[in-house]
């Protein structure tokens, strides 16, 4: 994955809090990533660990590739 995703490819959205369980983006986040801005998605990145938190959510760590 690009740095510049916080995708873990676990995509799933949570219905209590319609946030990703991998990466805390919202639906809406997700389908526009691509066309977003650099700074843009950065921004967003920065948002996710407290979003995440506050939702309850833990975060779910990428699986290593393999070798």
């Amino acid at each position: 994955m690009s740095k510049e995703t916080p995708c873990v490819a676990v995509c799933m959205i949570d219905p209590g809090t319609k946030l990703c369980f991998g990466c805390g983006r919202t639906l809406p986040e997700i389908a526009r990533w691509h066309a977003m801005e650099s700074a843009d998605r950065l921004a967003v990145m920065a948002l996710l660990p407290a979003r995440m938190t506050e939702a309850g959510l833990a975060p779910i760590a990428a699986s290593p590739k393999p070798t």
